[in-house]
């Protein structure tokens, strides 16, 4: 969405421009800045080290929009998987808000609010499921499985992210 447009004074003449709603850097420096279309500030447009904390990370396999993720090496690279309570090593450690294609890459949340998930029993605690990518609400029981909070429901489609280190079963 173009920003909104207002007039300046340039050499004595009235100019319209159109306010900056992302940034391109140093060349975006003194632009009247515009909320995007979700009414909120993009990220472009933030100082270093605000906004949410995240990284760029390439997807060993598809991901669906609210899968938790495990961050995993390949040949000495950072991967990213859906994290999965079966086996010790896919601990989560965040979460995706869009679907990648294996080999794209995801921009994975290490916290915040996973608002991509459904059927959450507003103030249940999330525990990484046996199912790739998923949480539950019933941790899981079976011997070496990991128990593994990931936080807590805040509606039926959105996880408060706080995950703690897991617990593998004997």
């Amino acid at each position: 969405m173009a920003g909104k447009k207002y007039l300046r004074m340039n050499a004595g003449r009235i100019q319209e421009l159109a306010s900056t709603d992302i940034s391109a850097g140093a060349a975006n420096a003194g632009d009247i800045v515009a909320l995007d279309a979700t009414g909120r500030l993009d990220a472009s447009v933030m100082p270093v080290g605000i906004g949410a904390d995240t990284a760029v990370i390439q997807a060993s396999e598809a991901l669906a929009a609210g899968d938790w993720v495990n961050v995993h090496n390949v040949s000495g690279a950072a991967r990213v998987r859906k994290a999965d309570a079966a086996a010790s090593g896919k601990e989560a450690v965040g979460f995706v808000l869009a679907a990648v294609a294996s080999g794209a890459n995801a921009t994975v949340y290490f916290e915040g609010q996973n608002n991509q998930v459904t059927g959450r029993t507003p103030g249940a605690r999330q525990y990484l499921s046996t199912t790739p990518g998923a949480a539950t609400e019933t941790p899981p029981a079976a011997a070496g499985n990991v128990v593994q909070m990931l936080g807590v429901a805040v509606s039926a489609t959105a996880v408060a992210t706080e995950i703690e280190d897991g617990v593998i079963l004997a």
